[in-house]
């Protein structure tokens, strides 16, 4: 009998190798595109950001930490004094601001906007994301267009404010950093709305109630109550919006005029009319760097989570 029970252990067993042999081989495809198409390009600015600039663009293949270097600090060409990168750290500085911001305000939109949905009857909720989803079938640079006709001197906004005598002279709104906060939120404020519904969806909306029964105040239901069992949509939605923000390339590049430069705007600065490659690939691996820790961040704070609710 134990003989038996043996052969069938050791069958198994085998089995499951060979299943694993064969999903790794069915995997195998997608891994190597992934390596390629992905891996790939990163390891090459990874190489590129440790050699140096070619005069006229490109790189000369000598090891040098001048790109690093210069992605903070920077020698001055007269006393050859070091001075940090004023320019650079100012870029590092709006880009994390106006992607703090863009997330906030998205927060602040996608919250009612997801409740709202989530409070619908069944029936009706698909065609309300279907309203939400269909930005995402324009696209990027048609969407920061239409944005531009809304808040440009001539737009619509200032149109109709002056139209309504609230204003007496349009409002500067483009090319500032309000202009692209606004275009960005406008963006990707649906990568903020779907994961705050399907956290509100999941909502036990009769603990609410319960709250209410308890002559809880709305503001205390939704501090107390709501807000925290959402709070994973919270931090998904945040993540999604706050990392595609921090490297925007469109939408500061037409909102902002070429003046109000971002993360992104800055690397294609290098890469084409500064012609310094490895300052270009240092700064890509420094925004590289920056996503990682954003998202170790939420790892983290998933697995806290998910600790603490087991």
């Amino acid at each position: 009998m134990n003989d038996v029970s043996q052969s069938l252990s050791d069958y198994e067993q085998a089995a499951r190798q060979q299943e694993t042999r064969r999903n790794w081989l069915l995997c195998t495809p997608a891994l190597v595109v992934l390596v390629l198409a992905a891996s790939g390009p990163l390891l090459v600015m990874l190489f590129y950001s440790f050699l140096k600039s070619g005069n006229y663009g490109g790189v000369i293949y000598e090891f040098s930490l001048d790109g690093w270097f210069n992605v903070i600090l920077v020698r001055d060409i007269f006393d050859d004094v070091l001075r940090f990168a004023d320019a650079h750290l100012s870029v590092f500085w709006r880009s994390i601001k106006l992607s703090a911001m863009t997330t906030i305000t998205c927060v602040i939109i996608g919250f009612p906007t997801a409740y709202f949905i989530a409070t619908r009857p069944r029936r009706s909720r698909n065609f309300w994301l279907f309203l939400i989803t269909i930005p995402f079938w324009t696209n990027l640079l048609i969407r920061t267009f239409a944005i531009l006709e809304l808040i440009r001197n001539n737009g619509v906004i200032n149109n109709l404010l002056m139209d309504l005598w609230l204003i007496d002279e349009p409002i500067q709104i483009m090319y500032t950093d309000t202009a692209i906060m606004i275009g960005m939120t406008y963006v990707y404020l649906p990568l903020m709305i779907l994961p705050l519904y399907a956290s509100m969806e999941k909502l036990d909306f009769q603990l609410v109630e319960a709250a209410y029964d308890l002559y809880a105040t709305r503001i205390r239901v939704l501090r107390r109550v709501i807000i925290p069992l959402i709070k994973p949509g919270i931090v998904a939605g945040s993540i999604l919006v706050f990392i595609p923000s921090l490297g925007a390339f469109v939408t500061p590049r037409v909102l902002g005029g070429g003046k109000n430069l971002m993360l992104g705007n800055l690397i294609q600065l290098q890469f084409d009319q500064g012609q310094n490659w490895p300052l270009g690939a240092a700064l890509s691996i420094t925004l590289l760097a920056i996503v990682m820790v954003t998202l170790l961040v939420y790892v983290r704070y998933s697995q806290r989570s998910g600790g603490q609710d087991g």
